[in-house]
């Protein structure tokens, strides 16, 4: 039968209706998948990271208390914690080729420096990195938004607590204050990974342990 100009119009409206419903389904789908993705758990232990609510971060019973057993097992001799701090101010170029692979790991063994420096002021005492490890266990400042930018105002408050733990003319201090340099902005994960590495050495974590 003959269309109408009536008929044309509903037949584009339909069209428009059914491809702004499978944009909304690719929305949907996307924004799940990236939820997935950034599901932070450690060591592979169900309902384990920053972010959940069974983390329960200082508390004697919950996945946070999980990890940071194995964790500290994991980094009970003095030539593991060597190697890791070796890998972390050192990274691979490749990306998978990273240890460890899991950044999340180096977070949580962060969080337990942080914790014991307390007791002897390697935390770098009043406005250190106590104030950091809250953040941290807030699960805020350093959850919420893109991977990079939570990466990088992790990267930025080690920076500006770095000269409490090292001499103000040390080549440790001038290294990690070139970290966020316009070369290396392109692999926040290598920024990260390299701060976080200066920041253990620096404690004595190589010696002390958690």
């Amino acid at each position: 039968r003959n269309t109408t100009p009536v008929d044309k119009l509903q037949y584009i409206l339909l069209l428009t209706e059914m491809k702004l419903l499978v944009l909304l389904i690719i929305s949907t789908l996307v924004s799940v998948e990236s939820f997935s993705m950034t599901t932070k758990e450690i060591y592979g232990i169900p309902n384990s990271g920053w972010t959940s609510p069974q983390w329960r971060w200082g508390y004697a019973q919950g996945t946070g208390h999980d990890c940071a057993a194995i964790c500290r097992r994991q980094y009970q001799t003095r030539s593991s914690r060597a190697e890791l701090v070796q890998n972390l101010i050192e990274p691979a170029n490749d990306r998978s080729q990273r240890i460890p692979q899991n950044f999340e790991e180096v977070k949580l063994v962060l969080g337990l420096a942080w914790q014991n420096g307390r007791w002897d002021g390697s935390d770098g005492g009043p406005g250190g990195y106590g104030d950091v490890l809250r953040y941290m266990a807030e699960a805020v400042r350093y959850e919420e938004g893109s991977e990079e930018e939570c990466s990088r105002r992790l990267v930025e408050d080690m920076q500006d607590r770095f000269e409490f733990l090292t001499d103000t003319t040390s080549m440790e201090l001038r290294e990690m204050r070139c970290l966020l340099d316009e070369s290396n902005e392109q692999d926040m994960d290598y920024v990260r990974r390299k701060c976080s590495g200066l920041v253990l050495e620096a404690m004595g974590f190589i010696e002390k342990g958690l």
